[in-house]
C-alpha cells in the first residue's frame, strides 16, 4: 500500500521562503517519479515541480523556475521543495505525488499532473 505523508507548508508574508517534505512508503521501484502539483480556489491543478528519483532527473513549471528547488531526501524516496521569493500567486494546496511506473522519466513529461499516488496536501499561503 503505498502511502505519502507531507509536512511543511503555512502561512509567509511575500518574499519569503517555506520547505515542504514528502516521504513514499510501499514504492520498491526503481523507476520511481515524485513531484508536488498545487490548486487554488478556482484554478485548475498546476504541476510544480518533478524529480526522477534514481535518475536526478527534474522539471520545473515556467511560474517557480529560479525560486523553487526540489531534491531528493536522506531517507529513500522523500523529496523536499525548497520554495524560495515566494509569491501571492503560489498560494494553493500543494499535493505532493508520485509514480513508481511513469511513462517519462525525463524531459518535459516528467512534469505532470495525473500522478497515481497522491498526498492529503498542505496548504500554503502568501499574503501580506
Amino acid at each position: 500500500q503505498v502511502q505519502l505523508m507531507e509536512s511543511g507548508g503555512g502561512s509567509v508574508q511575500p518574499g519569503e521562503s517555506l520547505e515542504l517534505s514528502c516521504a513514499a512508503s510501499g514504492i520498491t521501484s526503481t523507476s520511481n517519479v515524485m513531484g508536488y502539483v498545487r490548486q487554488a480556489p478556482g484554478k485548475e491543478r498546476e504541476a510544480v515541480a518533478s524529480i526522477y528519483l534514481h535518475g536526478g532527473n527534474l522539471r520545473y513549471a515556467d511560474s517557480v523556475k529560479g525560486r523553487f528547488t526540489i531534491s531528493q531526501g536522506n531517507a529513500k524516496n522523500t523529496i523536499i521543495l525548497r520554495m524560495n521569493r515566494l509569491k501571492p500567486e503560489d498560494t494553493a494546496m500543494y499535493y505532493c505525488v508520485a509514480d513508481p511506473f511513469p511513462k517519462f522519466l525525463n524531459g518535459d513529461g516528467l512534469l505532470r499532473n495525473d500522478f497515481e499516488f497522491w498526498g492529503q496536501g498542505t496548504q500554503v499561503t502568501v499574503s501580506s
